[in-house]
């Protein structure tokens, strides 16, 4: 994997694992309770959303995951 490639994949896991994922954490969170958007409920939906973001990001979609899991290609 090149620089670029490395690069890229960090950003789409910013992009689409944190902020994507805080915005769903948020809207369930206000839309489930009566809280108001404060700087604490933001900072736990970023703590609930980045465990998730790296596991989606890092571990399942890494090119040798489904081999591992399957002991195969996955197929």
């Amino acid at each position: 994997m090149t620089k670029r490639q490395k690069k890229f994949r960090l950003l789409e896991f910013f992009l689409i694992g944190i902020i994507m994922g805080v915005g769903e954490d948020l809207l369930a969170i206000m839309l489930a309770t009566d809280a108001k958007l404060t700087p604490h409920v933001f900072i736990v939906a970023v703590c609930v959303a980045l465990p998730f973001a790296f596991i989606s990001e890092f571990v399942v979609d890494h090119p040798k995951f489904w081999e591992f899991l399957y002991g195969g290609d996955g197929n």
